[in-house]
């Protein structure tokens, strides 16, 4: 018996119940769409969460000032254990000064550093221009190194400069978010607004960047450090430092580096806690894409649960097939066909199937991957739809091993008894 009429034997049992087959194969279906859609949307996440974390900057570090238990003298030293009850007031240690900003831009102290941009930010200012207003959830007071250690890149217009800086002049460059809010569609640049009374003019408009998370990043804007010091906030403390390193492979000692000025500057020792924090951007990026990795890959287990479920599937429709057809395959026997024959019959019989679903589970899986949900664009990954298919062939294959072996075993004189 040629395999070609074997073929034609499995695809005749395959579509004499059509019903039964789209139903054993809507279970190989929905766990091969489950798979790639899920591993999919994992995907995405990770991309999406690793550009928000690139648009802050891949080789930068942000330093801010850290709270701790109020113990009377030294900067979180005598803090509480675990659990207990901290009687003494939460008080806040030494805050970074525009001092510790100007010691990290020592290259001899910290050659690993390229750049060091300190922050003021203010979250109470109100734009207004020719009697519309906005009100800019973060205003940004920094140095112009700022713009290139966080990514910022102006669309139209121009950054300020360190003149600016020193000058203290107020200029500002906006986000595009502030500017659709106050000039719509008329160019920014060049135009004044009053910013909670005190007149700003526009030099530059920053490139959309989007939202990162709930915040929208384009609602900003970004004037020189006097200014805004001598307009809003006051010559208080820093809100932060953020610090470029000289490169991505160099970022781990510039931490290091820095660790030790401040060390030192705060009176830091050994045995006492830092009374900073250092956020580096590349270690954030590596632990969420680790993160991610094995959140996609425990959504992708799951999801071949469906596949394992699928796979029973056949085989119970399989048994139900040899089941109703053991009088066809006696007949079969007793003129000839060999063991071969039958065994090869049923497992082509539940591989189409499985590989039927398995397909139209990449088709529906390629469709829903068109669809965006709660901001995240799935992204296919190759890999998994091989695997998909891969696993649903391996499906039909073991599934129904058993079913088309028991066929195969079938004595001619039994099957032909068989009602």
């Amino acid at each position: 018996m040629s395999r070609l009429e074997i073929l034609r034997f499995a695809l005749r049992g395959v579509s004499a119940n059509k019903l039964r087959s789209f139903l054993t194969t809507l279970g190989i279906l929905i766990g091969v769409a489950a798979v790639i859609l899920l591993v999919a949307f994992g995907e995405g996440a990770s991309q999406t969460i690793q550009q928000s974390i690139q648009r802050l900057g891949a080789n930068t570090l942000t330093i801010s000032a850290s709270f701790t238990g109020g113990g009377a003298g030294g900067f979180g030293g005598g803090g509480g254990g675990g659990g207990g009850q901290n009687t003494g007031p939460r008080t806040q240690a030494r805050q970074l000064t525009l001092d510790d900003a100007k010691a990290l831009a020592d290259h001899e102290q910290v050659p690993s550093v390229r750049s060091v941009s300190p922050v003021v930010t203010s979250s109470s200012a109100t734009a207004v221009y020719e009697g519309v207003s906005h009100a800019i959830p973060q205003l940004v007071g920094t140095y112009p190194s700022y713009f290139e250690a966080t990514n910022k890149l102006v669309g139209t217009g121009a950054y300020f400069v360190n003149d600016d800086v020193l000058a203290a002049r107020k200029v500002m460059v906006i986000g595009q978010t502030v500017a659709d809010e106050l000039f719509g569609t008329a160019s920014p640049v060049g135009k004044q607004i009053s910013v909670s009374g005190v007149p700003f003019t526009v030099v530059g408009v920053l490139k959309e960047s989007g939202s990162a998370g709930a915040q929208d990043a384009d609602d900003v804007a970004i004037v020189p450090l006097p200014a805004v010091q001598q307009s809003l906030t006051g010559f208080g403390p820093l809100g932060s430092i953020v610090v470029q390193a000289t490169g991505a492979d160099t970022t781990d000692s510039a931490q290091a580096e820095v660790a030790a000025v401040l060390d030192q500057r705060h009176g830091i020792t050994p045995t006492s806690t830092a009374d900073y924090r250092i956020l580096n951007q590349a270690t954030l990026q590596e632990t969420v894409s680790s993160t991610v990795g094995i959140f996609t890959a425990l959504l992708g287990a799951v999801a071949g649960i469906s596949l394992l479920v699928g796979g029973i599937g056949i085989t119970n429709i399989m048994l139900v097939t040899v089941t109703e057809r053991t009088r066809e395959i006696g007949i079969r026997k007793a003129i000839g066909a060999p063991r071969s024959a039958i065994l090869g019959q049923f497992l082509l019989e539940a591989t189409v199937l499985s590989l039927v679903g398995g397909l139209s589970g990449v088709v529906i899986a390629f469709v829903g991957t068109r669809f965006s949900i709660a901001g995240i664009e799935p992204v296919l990954v190759p890999s998994s739809i091989a695997l998909a298919l891969g696993v649903s062939v391996g499906i039909g294959l073991f599934f129904g091993g058993y079913p088309a072996n028991r066929a195969a075993k079938l004595r001619p004189i039994e099957a032909l008894r068989h009602e």
